[in-house]
């Protein structure tokens, strides 16, 4: 499998803008720790592509991410890669017992918060997002609250890096996909 045949997958089954952004933003997180940790950063970044792809058929944990497993694995995917997916999810059961798994529960929720951040920025944009935004945010559990802050907290604790640290790294990979993630201040409205 290749990230071509991710894409193919990933297309198939997410229509929602929003969710395909989610799951490229995510990607290039865990791309970005591929690299750190000396991994392959193709598989690690298929992974992070497809963690998502079946939520908007499957948008309760009953399924998700269950019955995308199923999916997968009728098209021969590496089981590997199904189990690192299985692995995001508590309920799943998958123990997040290697780095390529602990790595995507850790770079899931945090690309919720930091697109919020940089959303509401002026600019619009990840290229002058810091830390220091994230922090004023954080305590606010109704600005994004989507975004799991003890799933976050846990996440960075388990990879074992620091959580600013953390999450100044996932900034920096968002970084340098953000024209594909429309976080590069193309959103602002032109003033007439």
């Amino acid at each position: 499998m290749n990230r071509a045949d991710a894409l193919l997958i990933l297309h198939e089954f997410v229509k929602k803008e929003s969710l395909i952004n989610h799951m490229l933003a995510v990607e290039s997180a865990v791309r970005f720790y591929a690299r750190k940790f000396n991994e392959d950063e193709e598989l690690w970044g298929i992974c992070g592509l497809l963690h998502d792809f079946d939520y908007e058929i499957y948008p309760d944990l009953e399924r998700h991410p269950s019955g995308g497993a199923i999916i997968l694995r009728n098209r021969k995917i590496p089981e590997e890669i199904i189990q690192a997916i299985l692995s995001h999810g508590d309920h799943s059961g998958v123990p997040r017992d290697n780095l390529l798994r602990k790595t995507l529960f850790a770079c899931d929720e945090i690309t919720g918060l930091i697109t919020a951040c940089a959303l509401i920025r002026p600019s619009r944009s990840l290229s002058d997002l810091e830390v220091s935004s994230i922090k004023k945010k954080w305590k606010d559990k109704a600005f994004a609250a989507g975004a799991n802050r003890d799933e976050i907290t846990l996440g960075a604790r388990e990879l074992g890096i620091d959580l600013w640290e953390h999450i100044n790294n996932v900034i920096m990979a968002m970084r340098s996909i953000a024209s594909e993630l429309s976080l590069d201040g193309s959103l602002i409205k032109p003033e007439n």
